[in-house]
C-alpha cells in the first residue's frame, strides 16, 4: 500500500503541474500566461487521468464502505472529488459554469501525499513485529555424531539437536547450554540491557545475540513452541485485537461522517438560496466533504495501540488481552503473590548472631564448611550466602549428619556443630539472646553453629526478598496504588517480609483456593485491583482480578489464565506496565481530541461561515488541513516510542 499510494502521488502530481499552470485564477493571481495545445480539452484529459488514476483507492474505498453499510472518509472523499470531476466535465461539454480541475487535481494530490505518509506511520508501528521476525538465523550449524558440523536451515532442527553458536551470532533456537561459556545479549527479546551470562545448564532464547564465547546448544523448542514465534503471535493478536476506545472513535467516526453529509447539503442549498452561483455552492460542498474526513479519528486508536504493543513486547512486557491492558491505566490497588515473586523462593541468610564473642564471618565460614556438601535447601542458604561473600570451606574431618537435628564435623581440631533449635532443647541448652527472639518471632528459620558444646552463634534464614521488590513497591506507592501481599506463609514471616518492603497490607495463611475471595474482598472496596503471581498456583485469583499480571515466565510465554506476562522475574516491570497503560491511554486522548476538536473547528470554517470577512477555504487546502491533521496524530502516537521501562 506504501508504494502503490507513493506511486500514484508522483504521477498525479507530474500531470497536476500543467493542470494548475494554466488555471484562470492562478494566472491572475501570479500574473503570467499559460496555455496547453488544444486546451481545454487537453486539460480535461489530464484531469481525468488524475481523477481515475490518482482518485482510484478513494472510489475504491467508496464501494467498500457501501457494500459493509459503514459510510467514512472514503465516502466524503470519493463523494466530493466525484462531484468536482463530474462538473466541471459538463462544463468542458457545454453547462454554463466554471471548471475545477485544479482544484480536483490539487485536492487529489494532497490526499495521496497524506495517505502516502499514513501508510509510513502504521508500518513504522508494526516494524518491531517485522524485527521480531527477522531475529531467527535462517542456518544453524548442527553437530553431527562424529563431530563434524553441517549448515541445515532452521527449519530442519529438531527437539535433542545439538547445534553450535559462535561468537557474535544468533542463536537459533530455545534451548540449554551443554558445552561452553558466554554472555548473550536477549536485550529485543525480554528488555533485559545488560547482557547475561549463561554457561552449562543454562537456558537461551532463540533469537538472542552470542557475546564472546562458542556454545553448543541442545535444542528444546523448534518453530511454534519456540519463545519468539509465542511473542510474535500474542503480538499479532494484541494489534488485532479491537480497543473500547476504538469503537467509541469509530462510532465518532460514523456520526462524523453523517454530519458532514448532512453539512455538505445544507451549504449547497443554503449558498444557493443565498444567491451565489452553482459553482461556488459547489466549492463550499467539496470542502466541507473534504475538510470532515475522519481520517485522524480513524486512526487516533488504532495507531497507538499498535505502538503500545510493539513497545511492550520489545520490553518484555507481553499484552495478552488488549482490554485487560487498557484497565491498567485505572489500577488502585496492586496484589503481589509472595514466593518467587516479592522474593526469591528460596532460603538465603538473613541474620548472622555472633554469640559468645566470635564475629560474623567466622559464625558463617565455620557453618559453610560443615554444611558445603549438603543439598539441603538450608544448608544451600548458608553456603550461597558464604560463596556471595567469597568465603572458602575449611576442611573438616569425622563429617556425620545428625539425623532430624543436623551436622557434626571437626574443624582445626574442635568438634562443630550445625543444629536446630530441637538439638538445644533436647540437650537442655538455653540461649537468651533478644536477637535470636526476634529472628524466630519473624517466622524465620534459626539454626545454631556450637564449638565444643558452646552455642558460638546462630543463623537467621528466609525466603530471600528480591532487592527490585523494595523499589517496585516505592515506585507504585508514588504513583498512588496501594500495594498489598498474599501469602500462604504464616503470619509472622508475611509480617516481617510487609515490614521489610513497606506494604500497605497484607493477607497471610491464605490457601491457594482462596485466594481469589481475598481479591474479590479488595475489589469489594470498590478498587481496581490487579494480581502479580506466577501463573500456577495463582490461577484463580489471576482469572478474578480486573489485570491478571503473571510474572517471570522466561521462556514459557503461554501463561493461560494471566492478561499480561511479565518476562523478567523483576516486579519493577509491574510499575512499568501500569506506566505503559497511561501513557498509552494519555496518547489516546490526546488524538481523540485533537481530531474531534479539529473538525468542530474546520466544518464550520469549510462551510464560509466566515465568508463575509473575506476568509474562504479552498478545497485543496481543506485537503491540506485534513492530511495535516492526520500527521500530527500519527506523529503523537510515535512519541510513545519515547517510553522508558526504568527498570534496569
Amino acid at each position: 500500500m506504501v508504494a502503490d499510494f507513493r506511486r500514484r502521488f508522483f504521477v498525479a502530481l507530474i500531470l497536476t503541474i500543467p493542470i494548475i499552470l494554466t488555471a484562470p485564477l492562478v494566472q491572475r493571481v501570479f500574473g503570467f500566461t499559460f496555455s496547453l495545445p488544444g486546451d481545454p480539452w487537453t486539460r480535461w484529459v489530464l484531469s481525468s487521468i488524475v481523477f481515475f488514476y490518482g482518485g482510484w483507492p478513494f472510489l475504491k474505498g467508496f464501494v467498500d464502505e457501501m457494500r459493509q453499510r459503514q459510510p467514512g472518509m472514503m465516502t466524503l472523499i470519493a463523494l466530493a472529488i466525484t462531484v468536482a470531476y463530474v462538473y466541471s466535465t459538463a462544463v468542458v461539454f457545454g453547462l454554463e459554469g466554471k471548471v475545477f480541475f485544479w482544484e480536483l487535481a490539487s485536492l487529489i494530490v494532497v490526499m495521496l501525499l497524506g495517505h502516502w505518509i499514513e501508510m509510513r506511520s502504521v508500518l513504522g508501528a508494526s516494524r518491531a513485529l517485522e524485527e521480531l521476525v527477522k531475529l531467527l538465523p535462517a542456518e544453524a550449524h548442527l553437530l553431527l555424531p562424529d563431530g563434524t558440523e553441517k549448515d541445515v536451515p532452521v527449519s530442519e532442527l529438531k527437539p535433542g539437536d545439538r547445534v553450535r553458536v559462535r561468537p557474535g551470532e544468533q542463536i537459533p533456537v530455545d534451548g540449554i547450554v551443554v558445552e561452553g561459556a558466554s554472555s548473550v545479549n536477549e536485550a529485543m527479546l525480554t528488555g533485559e540491557s545488560k547482557p547475561v551470562a549463561k554457561g552449562v545448564g543454562d537456558q537461551v532464547i532463540g533469537g538472542a545475540l552470542n557475546g564472546e564465547g562458542s556454545l553448543v546448544i541442545e535444542v528444546q523448542r523448534t518453530g511454534e513452541d519456540t519463545y519468539l514465534a509465542q511473542v510474535i503471535d500474542l503480538v499479532r493478536q494484541a494489534q488485532e485485537t479491537r480497543s473500547r476506545t476504538q469503537d467509541l472513535a469509530n462510532r465518532a467516526a460514523l456520526w462524523l461522517t453523517i454530519i458532514a453529509l448532512t453539512v455538505g447539503a445544507g451549504t449547497f442549498v443554503i449558498w444557493l438560496a443565498l444567491g451565489k452561483e452553482l459553482a461556488f455552492a459547489l466549492e463550499r460542498t467539496v470542502t466541507v466533504m473534504v475538510i470532515a474526513c475522519p481520517h485522524a479519528l480513524g486512526l487516533a486508536v488504532p495507531l497507538v495501540v499498535a505502538v503500545s504493543t510493539s513497545l511492550s513486547a520489545q520490553n518484555g512486557l507481553l499484552i495478552r488481552d488488549r482490554s485487560a491492558f487498557e484497565r491498567g491505566k485505572d489500577v488502585n490497588a496492586v496484589i503481589f503473590d509472595k514466593t518467587g515473586t516479592l522474593t526469591e523462593g528460596r532460603f538465603g541468610v538473613t541474620d548472622i548472631i555472633p554469640l559468645d564473642g566470635r564475629d560474623e564471618e567466622d559464625i558463617l565460614r565455620l557453618a559453610a564448611s560443615l554444611e558445603w556438601a549438603s543439598e539441603h535447601p538450608i544448608a544451600r542458604g548458608i553456603v550461597e550466602s558464604a560463596q556471595t561473600r567469597g568465603m572458602r570451606p575449611l576442611p573438616v574431618a569425622d563429617f556425620r549428619a545428625i539425623p532430624g537435628k543436623g551436622v557434626e564435623g571437626r574443624v582445626n581440631g574442635r568438634t562443630v556443630r550445625v543444629v536446630s533449635p530441637g538439638y538445644l532443647a533436647e540437650a537442655g541448652i538455653q540461649v537468651d539472646d533478644p536477637r535470636v527472639a526476634q529472628a524466630a518471632a519473624q517466622g524465620k528459620t534459626v539454626v545454631f553453629l556450637l564449638e565444643e558444646g558452646t552455642v558460638i552463634g546462630a543463623i537467621g534464614l528466609a525466603d530471600i526478598i528480591r532487592p527490585e521488590s523494595v523499589e517496585a513497591v516505592k515506585r507504585l506507592k508514588a504513583m498512588g496504588v496501594q500495594v498489598m501481599m498474599l501469602t500462604g506463609d504464616s503470619k509472622q514471616v508475611a509480617a516481617w517480609v510487609a515490614q521489610e518492603i513497606g506494604l500497605d497490607e497484607f493477607f497471610a495463611e491464605v490457601l491457594p483456593h482462596e485466594k481469589a475471595a481475598k481479591v474479590k474482598e479488595v475489589q469489594s472496596r470498590g478498587m481496581i485491583v490487579a494480581m502479580v503471581g506466577d501463573g500456577v498456583n495463582d490461577a484463580p485469583a489471576l482469572v478474578q482480578v480486573d489485570v491478571g499480571i503473571a510474572i517471570g515466565a522466561g521462556t514459557d510465554v503461554a501463561v493461560e489464565a494471566a492478561d499480561i506476562v511479565l518476562v523478567r522475574n523483576d516486579p519493577r516491570d509491574v510499575v512499568a506496565i501500569i506506566r505503559l497503560a497511561r501513557a498509552t491511554y494519555r496518547k489516546m486522548q490526546e488524538n481523540l481530541l485533537w481530531a474531534t476538536g479539529y473538525n468542530a473547528l474546520a466544518i464550520p470554517l469549510a462551510a464560509g461561515i466566515l465568508y463575509p470577512i473575506g476568509i474562504l477555504l479552498s478545497p485543496a487546502f481543506g485537503a491540506l488541513l485534513m492530511s495535516l491533521s492526520t500527521v500530527i496524530v500519527a506523529v503523537n502516537a510515535q512519541r510513545l516510542w519515547n517510553f522508558k521501562r526504568q527498570a534496569a
